[in-house]
């Protein structure tokens, strides 16, 4: 097993720092360090990412009280467990009031210790799981498995699987909706890191302001609103695997830092002087051509080199129609609150085939989900897909510029008129992102999740 885990002995007592280092340095997947005193283990704690801290409670100058204050503002993941002579009932009390995970006295049962830092660890990787649970609750509800027998998929699948096992940069060139995220979590689940955090970043989303923030974290005072420190998430990531999604959005600004941090593994928070590093493997997916983007100079050619160690293309759906069928069957047993999901009759399977999936598998999942709701039998005739396709590329309700109804004379919702406008300025701007967000008075950023969210077709 590798080592993992990073833990942090503090302790005035030399013999009992040595003994401790040398029997919790035995177990495989511990990286120990020692700090005498608290002065010395708050520096450390600034420089590097523990998992652990395990902190005698009475030390000189800086008390065990004070680093474990520090811990919670600076390192709020990292556990803390109390090592003391003073095992009273008060002190035990105090110290897991201020968030201590848990409290245990000297002389200590190596045993029982081993036990507590486990538990200690899981407790981080809970936090760390509901965390990042909540925020992808606000921007994801897909499928999060892979479903395909197509030969390119498989043999897309048989190179990630391939790649996982190094900690190489990876790159995953596909348009929107085909499943990027799904393949970089496979890396990640085949890796051996699978057991530590797998933390997703869409950078398109994030405002300029934001990201470097949300990337590195910012120090309490660094700007406005910055009431107490935070960390970033190549932190929340450390010993596991960050997914920069749509890296080809990330400004110019930001790019340097995000460049010295993949040759380094070190940065420095909003705010912050002490350099901290972690161990993360970076993964990075696009739906631009990074090479075109060189040349307009809108991306760097080193972080390009950096990030272009191993490439995997996704197919878009258009590519592995062969998988249609069974990706349907999936949606529709997935989508179906029946016991018995609904089925596709055959001229429904053929209308699904003949579509080209601009927004692919992403679109397939949405007009299968409405068309569950629609269909009034047990199998779903073309029918109930109707309002879904439309000829050529062209948008898939008839609106009358003027009146803002559809064919059949029944007014349009507010997104479906946006989604009409939007397509139309498009399509008048040569699907130009830049120009169309200038004629509607919309930031790219804005435009870019308004695309996404209704399966629109972009020419980059």
């Amino acid at each position: 097993m590798s080592k993992n885990y990073n833990l942090l002995i503090v302790d005035d007592e030399e013999y009992l720092r040595t003994i401790l280092e040398g029997e919790l340095g035995e177990a495989e997947e511990f990286n120990v360090d020692t700090a005498a005193d608290g002065g010395q283990a708050i520096n450390k704690i600034q420089a590097k990412v523990y998992d652990v801290v395990l902190l005698d409670i009475k030390m000189p100058r800086v008390s065990g009280i004070e680093v474990l204050q520090f811990v919670q503002e600076y390192s709020p993941t990292t556990q803390v467990i109390i090592l003391t002579n003073y095992a009273d009932v008060k002190t035990a009390i105090q110290t897991i009031k201020l968030g201590a995970y848990d409290f245990i006295a000297k002389p200590y049962d190596i045993d029982e210790l081993l036990n507590t830092i486990h538990r200690a660890i899981e407790r981080k990787q809970l936090y760390i799981d509901n965390k990042l649970m909540k925020s992808e609750l606000s921007r994801k509800t897909g499928s999060n498995e892979l479903i395909g027998q197509s030969p390119r998929f498989l043999k897309l699948i048989e190179s990630a699987t391939r790649f996982a096992d190094s900690d190489s940069f990876v790159l995953i060139q596909g348009a929107s909706g085909s499943g990027k995220e799904l393949i970089a979590n496979l890396v990640h689940r085949r890796s051996p890191r699978n057991n530590r955090p797998f933390v997703a970043v869409n950078c398109a989303s994030i405002p300029d302001s934001l990201l470097e923030s949300e990337l590195f974290g910012h120090e309490k005072g660094a700007f406005t609103n910055a009431y107490t420190t935070k960390q970033g998430l190549v932190e929340v990531a450390n010993g596991g695997t960050l997914f920069l999604d749509e890296v080809g959005d990330i400004s110019p600004s930001i790019q340097p830092k995000l460049l010295r941090f993949l040759e380094t593994g070190e940065f420095r928070r909003v705010g912050g002087t002490n350099l901290l590093a972690v161990d993360v493997r970076v993964v990075c997916a696009t739906n631009k051509d990074l090479r075109e983007e060189v040349k307009n100079g809108r991306f760097r050619e080193d972080l390009l080199y950096r990030l272009n160690v191993v490439t995997l293309q996704v197919p878009p759906l258009s590519e592995r129609k062969d998988d249609i069928p069974i990706l349907a069957d999936y949606f529709l047993k997935r989508k179906s609150k029946l016991k018995t999901p609904k089925k596709l009759s055959g001229s429904a399977l053929d209308l699904l085939m003949s579509h080209d999936w601009p927004g692919n598998i992403r679109e397939l999942e949405h007009v299968l989900e409405g068309a569950v709701l629609l269909s009034a039998g047990e199998e779903i005739e073309p029918s109930d897909l109707s309002m879904y396709f439309h000829r050529s590329d062209e948008i898939a309700i008839k609106v009358d510029s003027e009146t803002g109804v559809d064919a059949s004379g029944h007014p349009l919702s507010l997104e479906e008129l946006e989604k009409v406008h939007i397509e139309r300025v498009l399509k008048e701007n040569n699907y130009s992102r830049n120009k169309t967000a200038d004629v509607l008075g919309i930031s790219k950023k804005t435009l870019y999740l308004k695309i996404k969210r209704y399966g629109m077709k972009v020419e980059d």
